[in-house]
């Protein structure tokens, strides 16, 4: 006997189906609910930069130190900071956009350990589905700015530059901060993908590896020198269909 049939044995095959089909139904719901509430309050938040970064990071680390710092000068230059809404780098990152002269916007992720919203967010959005908050990471940044971090952040930054690589979003400056920390996954992404013929040499270009807060500052300003930073048509039509 499979699964299926201990299943329908169980409760009987039609009430199963009707179970999974009324579970299913739900969740859908759950998911487009966070969709349009993350889309309605974050519309109107522009310009704005994504900041990633381990919810490890401790507030005596020097890591921490820098994300608070870039999120400040961020802030002041007229950027809201869009974190993760947790501890570590993000609430780095929440802390100095807080302080600073624009919002700082938590999406928050409910995890069952690590994840504890911070109290330095002028916007506080929770999810439950990784791959909706994702998008609102994508869909409302002007550049994103990937501090020191784990798999978490790795999958957040890998999917962004995916996305940029294939034309499913606009072309963002995407950097990583501090090379020391960096250095040798870039070097493998150049010694290895780009050597293997894995990725192309202009898909060296989408990101930048910068240490200095005010140089970081300085290369989102210099991608939109001769444009604004609100998404052109051909843009906006990208992001809707992302």
């Amino acid at each position: 006997m499979n699964a299926r049939q201990k299943l329908g044995n169980a409760v009987g095959p039609d009430a199963a189906t009707a179970m999974r089909t009324s579970r299913n139904s739900w969740r859908l719901l759950g998911i487009m609910s966070e969709f349009v509430e993350g889309t309605e309050r974050l519309s109107a938040v522009s310009p704005a930069v994504s900041v990633f970064g381990s919810a490890r990071t401790k507030p005596d680390h020097p890591y921490f130190k820098l994300a608070e710092e870039i999120a400040r000068q961020l802030s002041d230059a007229g950027f809201s900071v869009i974190t993760g809404g947790g501890p570590g780098a993000m609430e780095a990152a929440s802390k100095g956009a807080y302080y600073g002269k624009s919002k700082s916007i938590g999406l928050n992720i409910l995890l069952p350990q690590e994840q504890a919203g911070n109290p330095y967010q002028d916007i506080a959005i929770n999810f439950r589905h990784f791959f909706a908050r994702k998008v609102m990471f994508v869909k409302f940044a002007a550049a994103y700015v990937v501090m020191p971090g784990g798999f978490g952040t790795l999958d957040e930054v890998m999917e962004a530059l995916t996305l940029i690589q294939t034309g499913k979003t606009r072309r963002v400056p995407v950097i990583f901060v501090h090379s020391g920390f960096w250095g040798g996954l870039t070097d493998w992404i150049r010694d290895r993908l780009l050597e293997e013929g894995m990725i192309s040499p202009e898909d060296m270009d989408l990101f930048q590896v910068i240490d200095e807060p005010e140089e970081i500052v300085a290369a989102i300003f210099k991608h939109y020198e001769r444009r604004g930073f609100e998404p052109l048509a051909t843009e906006q039509e990208l992001l809707l269909n992302l």
